[in-house]
């Protein structure tokens, strides 16, 4: 006896059921966001770079009215680039120099004129420094007060580390936030990890590549404390507001952070008011934390330091914030 297999029909074209799909104005907003947001990021990075140029650069100014009439020529030839502050001698001006109050001098005497610069300060204003109050060939001399160490001439070290440290302080604030559940946990894990991160690093940039001078253990501590400061503010705006934080701390710290920290210049050198803006951003303030304690024995830390702990604090206080949202109330009994 032969079975027959009973044929399946298929349902009403009018009762079958479809995977309901975005509304069609949402494809045509995110057609519009795309390309609007890439020419953002792209201005964001590419009008302080076509717009460098030194705004009040605090230099200094060494001799006699005489020997430095020159001197102060060029000055106002360049209108308000520099901020000139007069020396009583070189020695005043390169103690200026070291506690980072001004990027360089210019000594002038009957002999010629002498540029005394800071490369770790900034090799980019080192080179203005050079260019501008050069006079004649053979009657100027460049004494480099603060150099870069000798494997990093160029100064290429520290743009070099903006954006891995940026990224780690990104990633380490996703983990500590998808990873781990309890406020304990992840307070363990955002100021442990990223102490973790600075030791690291420090040993590796400095100990083995020897691209930064100073104190090892406080340059572990200063790219910690950037780190952290990225993490931090991120884990907790993220767990206050959901995944929207993630972005919101992204296009602040990777972006305007970024662009606005000067690394590769100085913040003198961007456009008004974006270095002030950079300096208040954990790259920006990482940066020049990092200027302070490799090269210049800590002088003008302090700011920096400031800066790096407040965002730190800010995210840990958000963090705390959360869980006592999250906290279920207590039950009442009668």
């Amino acid at each position: 006896m032969s079975i027959q297999a009973t044929p399946t029909r298929r349902a009403p074209a009018a009762t079958r059921t479809r995977t309901p799909g975005p509304p069609p104005a949402k494809p045509l907003l995110a057609l519009v966001l795309f390309p609007i947001i890439a020419v953002c990021v792209v201005w964001t990075f590419a009008w302080p770079t076509a717009r460098t140029a030194p705004h009040d650069l605090p230099i200094g100014v060494v001799g006699s009215a005489t020997d430095t009439a020159a001197v102060r020529q060029r000055l106002a030839a360049t209108g308000d680039a520099f901020a000139a502050r007069a020396f009583p001698d070189e020695n005043a001006a390169r103690k200026a120099i070291g506690d980072r109050e001004i990027y360089g001098a210019v000594v002038a005497g009957s002999g010629g004129t002498t540029v005394l610069t800071a490369p770790a300060a900034s090799p980019a204003v080192a080179r203005l420094l050079t260019q501008v109050f050069a006079p004649a060939a053979g009657q100027t001399a460049t004494r480099s007060v603060v150099p870069l160490p000798r494997n990093d001439p160029n100064g290429a070290a520290l743009p070099s580390l903006i954006v891995p440290l940026v990224l780690s302080g990104i990633v380490g604030g996703v983990l500590g936030l998808l990873m781990v559940r309890r406020l304990r946990q992840r307070l363990l894990v955002l100021v442990a990890g990223s102490a973790a991160a600075g030791l690291l690093c420090a040993a590796l940039v400095q100990g083995w590549l020897e691209l930064l001078n100073g104190s090892q253990p406080a340059n572990a501590g200063t790219l910690a404390l950037t780190v952290l400061s990225i993490a931090s503010p991120l884990a907790g705006l993220s767990s206050l507001i959901g995944p929207r934080g993630i972005g919101m701390a992204a296009v602040v710290f990777a972006v305007a952070g970024n662009a606005f920290s000067g690394v590769a210049s100085a913040p003198d050198l961007l456009p008004v008011p974006v270095g002030a803006i950079g300096a208040l951003l954990p790259p920006g303030a990482g940066v020049g934390l990092l200027r302070s304690t490799a090269y210049f024995d800590g002088a003008g830390a302090l700011g920096h330091l400031a800066v790096l702990v407040g965002w730190s604090l800010l995210g840990l206080v958000l963090l705390c914030v959360s869980a006592a949202k999250s906290r279920p109330a207590p039950v009442a009994q009668d």
